[in-house]
């Protein structure tokens, strides 16, 4: 580990809750890996303290910051500039410093396009379905949009919350891109085409490790890769559902990974390459086999 001294750099991670992240991980080796003198710590801010937050890490000098729930909107208000991407998606969850202040970025949605693309998962034409219509399925959604998808399918419990995404979304690029359904009356355009689908949604999540947002085993018949953004635990019933038709499946801890990559790769100026990605992905499964 780095010794830490008067011109090391700090980073870190603000949200509430944050006492069981595992990003110090993914950035204290990589800073190591790297030889950049930088540590990287978890900060717990209170509720209505993070305007108060950001500009004492500024004048703390602190480098950069990575931003956790419940703050990725409410820290929009709060950045000297926001880039593009995150402008549409509504969150930034990471802070890069400039000498104006931060500028917020999201490395959310590019680091799951990387863990797809390290996972062999082409976006490009195809139709994707998205389970879920919260704010992280309408980002999704956007970048499936950015990656040239030919379709985006939103299935949401309650149809008009994916409805007023679709109709956002479709608005934005001026074309019918994506159609909102509902769990219950789903209908796939091609009844002999497999799809990509990622799952959007908390369901499944530990401890509720036995549920699915889709129930209809039919469903999974339709699925020829599966991608659930939960990590915990590390195979959800939506992957074994998935693997059980026939498909392929992959959780979202490349996910975690490459989002925090990518904000490195902002705060350093450094390029972490694909051998390095792999040791970090080895010692996060570590810790959390430990958890």
């Amino acid at each position: 580990m780095n010794e830490i001294n008067g011109r090391t750099r700090t980073c870190g991670l603000i949200g509430n809750p944050v006492e069981h992240t595992v990003s110090p991980v993914i950035h204290n080796n990589l800073a190591e890996m790297t030889g950049v003198d930088l540590t990287y710590v978890p900060f717990r801010v209170e509720e209505g303290r993070l305007e108060e937050a950001v500009k004492g890490a500024f004048s703390l000098n602190v480098l950069g910051l990575n931003v956790t729930v419940p703050y990725k909107s409410e820290v929009m208000s709060y950045v000297c500039e926001t880039d593009e991407l995150a402008a549409k998606i509504g969150a930034v969850n990471t802070l890069v410093r400039t000498e104006q202040g931060y500028k917020g970025y999201n490395t959310d949605m590019p680091g799951l396009y990387r863990a797809l693309c390290t996972d062999g998962v082409s976006i490009a034409g195809e139709t994707v379905i998205i389970l879920g219509a919260g704010g992280v399925a309408r980002a999704v959604a956007l970048l499936m949009a950015e990656k040239g998808a030919e379709r985006v399918i939103l299935i949401n419990r309650t149809l008009s919350k994916a409805e007023v995404i679709a109709e956002e979304i479709n608005t934005l690029y001026e074309k019918e891109l994506v159609r909102a359904m509902s769990v219950t009356e789903y209908e796939l355009p091609d009844t002999d085409k497999k799809y990509l689908c990622i799952q959007a949604t908390n369901v499944g999540m530990y401890p509720h490790v036995t549920d699915t947002l889709m129930e209809d085993e039919a469903f999974y018949q339709k699925i020829h890769t599966g991608y659930d953004l939960i990590y915990n635990p590390s195979e959800t019933m939506f992957m074994k559902k998935v693997k059980k038709a026939g498909g392929k499946a992959f959780n979202g801890l490349k996910m975690l990974l490459y989002q925090g990559i990518i904000a490195y790769e902002l705060w350093t100026g450094m390029c972490v390459s694909d051998e390095m990605a792999e040791k970090v992905l080895k010692e996060m499964l570590k810790v959390m086999d430990k958890t």
